[in-house]
């Protein structure tokens, strides 16, 4: 006994199959000799409207079915269309309101009946033996007038929280171009005016390096074209407060051997967080393995990417202990004293102002970043404690914000669990009448889109 029956019928209602009370009939692909001449006819697939076409298939209003590709996929058309060959359709009938048998479909969630081993499909047959209760017609156009007027409410709430959403996205880029720029220290600096300024720390570095490395004197960068920097703080090449390295490639002859590593790659890094879900290992023999192994405080960034994507960085915290990198991946490892945590932030604020994009080279859809041409790359640097404030205040508002998002990702979820409720009230007789219950109140929807936008503005902007 199906659900359905188990609940029994609604008073008014009459038990019947969906092949009995909607009968669907195949869409046609498009054919100069069918159909009616009419200019600029929606044509339908799937996936929804994707056309037009001088010829209608139908007179409309009419239902469309996804049959093949997305299916069950419901669509309604109130003027005349073409739906092709991969949908079903129906048209109206005097004792029926098409709009409610839409609502009725999308509660039955037909995509599960697909039951194909390759392209999704839905069966005629199945929908047809689908047992259903339908209403009388007048009932059918309050349930749809009822539904219609619930659905705004939550599309309402649903577009505040949107907004929301990409008010936070834009407020975190903000964050990290202030702390680039030193917007976010303004006070700290007035507080603390006697700090080393950051030339001291470079030539420190530098003098170091130089008893390590052998380095020779370096040409000064030119910061003609640079903005101006707070006072203390001074312009760097990337490769000045960090070793660059790109990964080892991968190749044929590392697939199998005695020393099996797991490597990360650009699959596995994302905007300050590393994704272990799918590591692959390859042979890494004794010298490559010490050349390529990763520490704890090594910031990983993309080489390749989508254009806008590309030097997405996260830093290596010992997460995956043995792991090396491939050459997908560039690796920055600061030098001493210098907190990794700030190069972190000045790179997500290159990757979201674009910066990295414009020094990459684009292969067809796929942006690549040279280790080379990174290591060139400007870099503010401001004094040692100040770094360490930056670092402390992004950390501060970011985690504010990934709160807030956290909080928008669940009520957004929630609309859509608020959606389906909806539609089993109404077709289970309980979304109309008096003492009946009532459809879900979705206000709450409402302040929670409220209440992130108001602890937004609070601490909305980023120099603050």
């Amino acid at each position: 006994m199906s659900d359905r029956e188990q609940h029994g019928c609604p008073q008014g209602w009459k038990r019947t199959t969906l092949g009995e009370a909607l009968p669907i009939h195949y869409g046609k692909a498009r054919n100069q000799k069918y159909g009616t001449v009419r200019d600029d006819t929606p044509v339908y697939g799937s996936s929804g409207r994707i056309d037009t076409f001088h010829r209608a298939l139908t007179g409309g209003p009419s239902l469309i079915i996804g049959r093949k590709g997305t299916v069950g996929a419901t669509y309604y058309c109130p003027e005349p269309c073409w739906p092709i060959d991969t949908v079903y359709f129906t048209e109206a009938t005097a004792d029926e309101d098409l709009r409610f048998f839409k609502y009725l479909l999308d509660h039955l969630q037909l995509a599960r009946m697909d039951r194909s081993t390759a392209v999704p499909g839905l069966s005629r047959d199945d929908y047809n033996a689908t047992d259903v209760f339908i209403p009388e017609l007048d009932q059918q156009r309050l349930i749809v007038a009822e539904i219609e007027k619930q659905f705004s409410r939550l599309d309402e709430a649903v577009a505040n929280l949107k907004r929301v959403k990409a008010n936070l996205k834009r407020y975190k880029a903000s964050v990290l171009k202030a702390a680039v720029e030193g917007k976010l220290t303004e006070d700290w600096r007035k507080a603390h005016p006697n700090v080393e300024p950051a030339s001291k720390l470079l030539e420190r570095i530098l003098v170091e390096r130089r008893k390590e490395e052998c380095l020779n004197e370096q040409v000064p960068l030119d910061v003609t074209f640079f903005d101006q920097l707070p006072n203390g703080w001074c312009w760097s090449r990337i490769e000045d407060l960090g070793a660059v390295q790109l990964g080892r490639q991968r190749a044929p002859k590392y697939h199998s051997g005695h020393n099996m590593r797991p490597y990360l790659r650009v699959q596995n890094i994302f905007e300050d967080h590393i994704d272990l879900e799918d590591v692959k290992e390859m042979d890494f023999p004794r010298d490559d393995y010490e050349k390529f192994k990763l520490k704890s405080g090594d910031i990983l960034l993309n080489e390749g990417q989508s254009p806008h994507l590309l030097g997405r960085p996260a830093i290596y915290r010992g997460e995956l202990p043995g792991a090396c990198f491939t050459n997908t991946l560039i690796r920055f490892k600061a030098y001493a004293p210098v907190p990794p945590e700030y190069p972190l932030i000045v790179f997500r604020a290159y990757m979201r102002t674009g910066r990295f994009t414009r020094e990459g080279t684009i292969t067809t859809n796929i942006a690549h970043l040279s280790a080379g041409r990174f290591a060139k790359i400007e870099f503010p640097v401001p004094p040692l404690r100040e770094q360490q404030e930056i670092v402390a205040e992004v950390e501060r508002r970011l985690s504010v914000i990934e709160e807030l998002e956290a909080a928008v990702e669940a009520n957004l979820t929630r609309a859509d669990r608020l959606r389906q409720s909806i539609l089993n009230q109404a077709f289970s007789g309980q979304l109309l009448g008096g003492d009946t219950n009532r459809a879900p109140d979705i206000l709450s929807t409402f302040s929670i889109a409220a209440e992130s936008q108001s602890a937004y503005g609070k601490d909305g902007h980023a120099g603050r």
